[in-house]
């Protein structure tokens, strides 16, 4: 039976941290053992450039290439089930997202995606300029006028990395379908124009935990807020600490509340039940009658030892390079055939 085709990919900017893991590590390792897909897992190392830092550390960058792919190894994301390669290795991704932009993307689809309006200042909030009047986008053209055309093509790559490998599944979060609608319809315009030759991947919505900085509840954890971030790579010490400083509120009560009236909490929670498989029922009877402090330190307990073994293997993993270009080696014959096949459609000898 063949297997249906299923790919993703991370970015390598910066260090990844817990909720990379929880949300999409983790959930890779689960597709790839389920063994209903035929898995690609890829470092989108060229999605990455559209935030490169100031100035730009070459050094850096290389590291988190690295990085990202000894974490799919260290997650376990096994080589001889899934291909693991670099986005920049597979130079059809790049070729294919101009034949699309150039044929069948407009701009103005580009410029109503969400990442891009948030990123780019192009509707940085909104003003009624009358009363029950449609309200209005204030446009921030400075910011606008200094974003870089990668924020606004990014869609179109990411719709060439899905079909260039007939992808039938892309596991997605709600903040993604936007991003594959797209590449669905780019497909469906391409083959009513040209012929049928791809496949409109479907989503396969992964349910991510949002979790949010342990310094600020209001804002989503980040790894440009190291203080509040918890990274896969922090030391043990360094996880009790940040967890032992993470803000918390006056009731002293280990309670889950669904509308947020004590948020800090709460995200601690989320995180206890993603490493623990135990419901947030279970967590406030384990920890009923008992306070902030020995929630904490049973967290910090948790969160040590699920990536105890994570970092072990990311330190010792030296099968790096050769992962790397077995993986290469093949993405590269499948992209290769499906841009051939594009080409001479639109008339590309």
């Amino acid at each position: 039976m063949v297997k249906s085709v299923l790919i993703s990919g991370i970015q390598p900017t910066g260090r990844l941290h817990i909720g990379n893991y929880l949300g999409a590590l983790r959930n890779f390792v689960k597709l790839q053992n389920s063994d209903k897909y035929q898995c690609y897992f890829f470092v989108a190392d060229y999605h990455s450039l559209t935030s490169l830092t100031i100035p730009f550390d070459l050094k850096q960058k290389q590291k988190e290439v690295i990085d990202t792919i000894r974490a799919y190894l260290a997650a376990g994301l096994d080589p001889k089930k899934s291909t693991l390669f670099l986005q920049s290795a597979v130079s059809a991704h790049t070729e294919l997202a101009w034949i699309l932009m150039s044929t069948i993307t407009p701009v103005g689809e580009l410029r109503r995606m969400t990442q891009f309006k948030e990123k780019s200042g192009f509707a940085r909030r909104s003003v009624n300029l009358r009363k029950n009047m449609t309200k209005y986008p204030v446009i921030d053209y400075a910011a606008l006028e200094a974003t870089n055309v990668g924020l606004l093509t990014y869609p179109v790559l990411m719709a060439a990395d899905i079909l260039l490998y007939d992808t039938k599944f892309v596991p997605v979060g709600h903040d993604q379908l936007q991003h594959l609608e797209l590449t669905r319809e780019l497909a469906r315009r391409f083959n009513k124009r040209f012929g049928k030759i791809f496949i409109e991947p479907k989503p396969l919505l992964t349910e991510t935990p949002r979790l949010m900085s342990l310094n600020d509840p209001a804002r989503k954890m980040s790894k440009s807020h190291p203080a509040g971030c918890l990274f896969l790579d922090d030391k043990p010490a360094d996880i009790r600490k940040k967890i032992q400083r993470a803000v918390t509120d006056s009731k002293n009560k280990v309670q889950y509340d669904k509308k947020e009236a004590n948020p800090a909490v709460s995200n601690l929670m989320r995180i206890y039940k993603e490493l623990t498989n135990k419901s947030i029922r279970e967590i406030e009877q384990e920890f009923s009658g008992k306070g902030y402090a020995e929630f904490k330190k049973a967290l910090a307990d948790v969160v040590v030892d699920a990536l105890k073994v994570f970092r072990e293997k990311k330190r010792t993993n030296e099968s790096l390079m050769k992962v790397l270009k077995r993986g290469n080696v093949k993405a590269v014959s499948v992209a290769t055939k499906k841009l051939t096949a594009v080409k001479k459609r639109i008339g590309l000898i």
